[in-house]
């Protein structure tokens, strides 16, 4: 199976390089003042220029308005927008109407019932991510290295592909594409050495995990047919 990856959360040009060259399929930028990763628009820009077409830009953002999401717009050229926040259904497709760029939507998970939104969602958004949910406590919700119950998602078909985060790293990638079935991950505190500090090697070894458990899912249909 093809598994897009994405790194999220990059504030440098050298880890946005690294995360380049190592294979990432996109690439998060946050625009949101209390998380360690937020983003100027000055530097968002310069850092969107060095992508130069090799993966998709992401523009994440947390309950933005419109004012706001065009001024990322035009510093960033992104592909995708990210909300992270309580977005309703009616503002996902009212963005993505406005705009006319494809919307990525978080959907906080902690029990069954918090899919019950799914459908609704998946009628209005490109593609889902599922985090794990913020405790009460939290200044931002995601980035926070939770993990929740990933058989939750388990023979989930929201008629869209999803992507998985919440506490991935390079060591339980592998588990939770073999339960979830995810089309793509995102990983943010998963390869940082600290808040907002990513480790090029955690970068690294993370897409590895991620492409070897593609490779071995490919050997094991080869093996069945």
């Amino acid at each position: 199976m093809s598994v897009d990856v994405k790194i999220c959360g990059l504030t440098t040009p050298d880890a946005l390089e690294v995360a380049l060259d190592a294979g990432a399929d996109l690439v998060g930028f946050v625009f949101y003042a209390p998380s360690p990763r937020h983003l100027e628009l000055a530097a968002a820009g310069a850092l969107g220029r060095q992508v130069g077409g090799r993966a998709a830009k992401v523009a994440l953002t947390v309950n933005a308005d419109d004012e706001y999401l065009a001024a990322i717009v035009e510093a960033l050229t992104p592909d995708w927008l990210q909300f992270h926040g309580v977005e309703a259904p009616v503002r996902v497709a009212a963005v993505r109407q406005h705009f006319g760029i494809p919307v990525m939507k978080a959907l906080a998970v902690e029990a069954a019932s918090d899919l019950a939104r799914v459908p609704a969602y998946a009628d209005v958004a490109d593609r889902l991510l599922f985090d794990a949910r913020a405790p009460l406590e939290a200044t931002r919700p995601g980035g926070l290295g939770r993990r929740f119950d990933w058989m939750l998602l388990q023979g989930l078909d929201p008629g869209l592909g999803f992507m998985l985060s919440g506490g991935l790293d390079a060591g339980n990638v592998a588990t939770a594409l073999a339960v979830t079935r995810a089309a793509g991950v995102d990983v943010s505190s998963g390869v940082e050495r600290a808040a907002g500090q990513k480790d090029p090697d955690m970068i690294r070894a993370f897409i590895a995990a991620v492409r070897a458990t593609e490779r071995s899912g490919q050997s094991a249909v080869a093996s069945t047919t």
